[in-house]
C-alpha cells in the first residue's frame, strides 16, 4: 500500500514530513485536507489524528500523527533509501537528538509566533501585533547566538552530516527567510550559511514545488 500524507502543503508540519519523504526518494500520495472548512476536526480525518491537527500519515496499516515522530519513523524504516538522515554512532545520535529537542522546544515556538504575525496574518488580512513581533525577535536573536556558536564547531547541528535535526528547521526557516527577520540570520555568518545549505537542497526544492500546485 502507498504512503499517504494528509494535510495542506502550506502547513510547516506537513512540509516537514514531505521533505523527509523527498530526501528518501519515496513515492507518496498527498491527500488534501480543507482546514478552512474544518475537515481536520471531523471524520474521516479525526480517526487518523484525534487531536484534529495536520499532518496525519499512513504507511500500509500503520497510522501516525505528530510530524517529528513521522519523520523519525521514515528515517529509521527507510534507512537504506536516499539520504541517510540518522547517524550510526550512538554519541552522534545523542547530539542529533539534543538539537531535535532544541528545534521543537525552543526554535519552533518562536518561529511559529513570528511566522504567524508577519507572514500568515497579512495573508489573511489580519493586523500584525508589533509587540509580539518585537518580543520574539529579541528571543530569536539570543537563540541564534547559540546556533552560531554550535555551527562554528560543525557544518550541521548534529555534526558534519545533514540529519533530521537540520531538516526539521526547514519549514520555519523558509517562511522566516522570506520576511524582515531574515536580517537576524544574515547577521550570523555560520547560521546564514547553514540556512542557505538547508534551503538549497534538491529535496526541499521538490517540496516547495508541491506546495505551488
Amino acid at each position: 500500500m502507498a504512503i499517504k500524507v494528509h494535510g495542506p502543503m502550506m502547513s510547516p508540519a506537513v512540509m516537514r514530513v514531505v521533505a523527509t519523504l523527498n530526501e528518501k526518494n519515496l513515492d507518496f500520495e498527498l491527500v488534501p485536507v480543507n482546514m478552512q472548512a474544518g475537515d481536520h476536526k471531523k471524520e474521516p480525518f479525526i480517526s487518523l489524528n484525534p487531536f484534529g491537527q495536520v499532518p496525519a500519515f499512513e504507511d500500509g496499516d500503520l497510522k501516525l500523527f505528530e510530524s517529528r515522530a513521522i519523520t523519525q519513523y521514515i528515517a529509521h524504516t527507510y534507512a537504506d533509501k536516499g539520504t541517510q538522515l540518522l547517524p550510526n554512532d550512538p554519541k552522534k545520535m545523542a547530539i542529533m537528538s539534543v538539537w531535535m529537542e532544541v528545534e521543537a522546544q525552543k526554535f519552533d515556538p518562536i518561529g511559529s509566533k513570528l511566522g504567524f504575525e508577519i507572514v500568515i496574518k497579512p495573508m489573511l488580512g489580519m493586523v500584525t501585533d508589533d509587540a509580539v513581533v518585537a518580543e520574539n525577535e529579541e528571543k530569536l536573536g539570543k537563540l541564534l547566538d547559540v546556533y552560531e556558536s554550535r555551527l562554528k564547531e560543525s557544518k550541521y547541528l548534529g555534526g558534519e552530516s545533514f540529519t533530521l535535526a537540520d531538516l526539521h528547521h526547514a519549514p520555519s526557516l523558509h517562511y522566516l527567510m522570506g520576511s524582515k527577520v531574515k536580517s537576524l540570520f544574515d547577521a550570523r555568518p555560520h547560521v546564514s550559511a547553514w540556512c542557505a545549505d538547508i534551503l538549497g537542497r534538491p529535496a526541499w526544492s521538490k517540496t516547495l514545488e508541491l506546495s505551488k500546485q
